[in-house]
C-alpha cells in the first residue's frame, strides 16, 4: 500500500498542477514533494520497527502477457526512494528565486519524473521496470528542451538518442529472458513471466554465450545512464545546457538508475557472464575515474566541472558494484556493493547540495 502510494502521489499532484496558475503552482509542488518525503520517512521507520513488514503491491496488469503491477521495497530500494524523496523538495526549493515560463508544466514534469524514478527503484516486473525507465526519460527531456540554454535542441536530442538506444538493448535482453521463463497455462493461454524471480531463474539457466548477450544488453543501458567511459559523451553538454533544476535531477537522482540496475537486475541474472566480462566492466569504470577526474581538474565552467566529477564518482560506484565474484545464485554480497550504495546516497546529496 505504501509503495503504491509513493508512486501515485506525485502523479496525482503532477496532474493537479497543470490546472493551477501563478505562485500557487510552486507552493503546491513543494507541498507535494514534502508530503512525499514524509511518506518515505514513514515507510523507512515502519520497516525499521517491523523488518517483516510487507511493502509489496502485486496486481495483474496485462494478463495476456503475464505482466503485473509488481512493486516492492527492500533495503536497497528504500535507500534510493528516500534519496529521491529528500532531493526533490530541495530541487523545487532551489527554483523559488527564478521565474519559468509555463510554471505549471515545469513543476508537473518534475513530479512526473519523481513518480517514474520511484517506480524504477521499486519495480519487480521486468516490463514494468522498462516502462518506468522510459517514463523517467520523458520529463527530463522536455525540461532540458523547453527551459535549457544555448543549442539545447541539438544537445537534448543527443541525450535522448543515447539513452533511448541503450533502453532498446535492455528491452531486447528482458524479452529474451521472458521467453526463457517457464510457461504456464492461464485463462486458456500459455504465458511466460516478467516477474523478477522468474527472470533471475531464466537468466541463470542460460548457456554462457546467451548470458553474455543478456549481460551486454543490460550493461549498455545501465552504462549509458550512469554514464561511464566510453558512453559518457552526452552528459557534460546536457548538464551545462539544462536548467539548474534539470541538472540536479540528472546528477542527483537519474544516474542512480544505472547503478541500481547493476545491483538489482544485472548481477543476479547473469552470474556466468559476469564472471567472464566483469573485469572488463571494472576496467571501464576505473578508466572513467581517472579520465573524468583529469578533465574535471581543468574545467572553468562550474556545471561542466560537476559533470566530469560525477562521471568519476559514478565510475567508483560502478567499480565497487562490479568488484565481487557472485556465487551460482548471483546473490552474493560484498563490501564493494555496500560501499557503492552508501556512495550513491552521499553523491546524490553532495552534488545537489553543490548546485543548491
Amino acid at each position: 500500500m505504501i509503495t503504491g502510494l509513493l508512486i501515485r502521489l506525485p502523479l496525482v499532484f503532477g496532474l493537479l498542477l497543470l490546472f493551477l496558475k501563478g505562485e500557487a503552482v510552486r507552493k503546491a509542488a513543494l507541498f507535494a514533494s514534502v508530503l512525499e518525503f514524509g511518506l518515505a520517512l514513514y515507510a523507512y521507520f515502519s520497516l525499521q520497527n517491523n523488518p517483516g513488514l510487507n511493502l509489496t503491491v502485486d496486481e495483474p496488469w496485462i494478463r495476456s502477457m503475464g505482466i503485473s503491477f509488481y512493486v516492492a521495497m527492500d533495503g536497497i530500494s528504500l535507500v534510493l526512494v528516500l534519496l529521491t524523496a529528500f532531493l526533490v523538495p530541495l530541487i523545487i526549493l532551489s527554483t523559488f528565486n527564478r521565474s519559468y515560463e509555463n510554471p505549471s508544466l515545469f513543476y508537473s514534469l518534475i513530479l512526473f519524473m519523481q513518480m517514474a524514478l520511484i517506480g524504477v527503484f521499486t519495480a519487480r516486473d521486468g516490463f514494468l521496470f522498462y516502462v518506468f525507465w522510459e517514463l523517467a526519460l520523458i520529463p527530463v527531456y522536455f525540461i532540458c528542451l523547453l527551459w535549457g540554454g544555448e543549442n539545447r535542441g541539438r544537445i537534448t536530442f543527443k541525450f535522448f538518442v543515447y539513452t533511448l538506444s541503450g533502453s532498446l538493448f535492455m528491452l531486447a535482453a528482458l524479452i529474451f529472458l521472458y521467453l526463457n521463463t517457464p510457461a504456464v497455462y492461464m485463462d486458456g493461454q500459455l504465458l511466460h513471466s516478467f516477474r523478477i524471480e522468474d527472470l533471475y531463474q531464466a537468466g541463470r539457466g542460460l548457456a554462457s554465450n546467451e548470458q553474455t548477450l543478456v549481460f551486454w544488453g543490460l550493461f549498455l543501458a545501465f552504462a549509458i545512464k550512469m554514464p561511464i567511459f566510453p558512453f559518457h559523451t552526452w552528459q557534460p553538454d546536457t548538464y551545462v545546457t539544462a536548467p539548474t533544476a534539470g541538472t540536479m535531477l540528472l546528477s542527483g537522482i537519474m544516474l542512480k538508475m544505472g547503478t541500481y540496475g547493476l545491483i538489482r537486475w544485472l548481477l543476479p541474472m547473469t552470474p556466468a557472464a559476469f564472471a567472464e566480462w566483469g573485469p572488463l566492466a571494472v576496467a571501464l569504470s576505473v578508466i572513467s575515474i581517472v579520465y573524468a577526474s583529469c578533465i574535471a581538474l581543468v574545467q572553468k565552467d562550474f556545471k561542466r566541472l560537476i559533470a566530469y566529477s560525477s562521471i568519476a564518482h559514478v565510475g567508483l560506484i560502478s567499480a565497487g558494484i562490479m568488484s565481487f565474484a557472485p556465487d551460482q545464485t548471483g546473490l552474493a554480497h560484498s563490501e564493494g556493493v555496500s560501499g557503492a550504495i552508501i556512495q550513491m546516497f552521499s553523491h546524490g546529496i553532495t552534488v545537489v547540495g553543490l548546485f543548491f
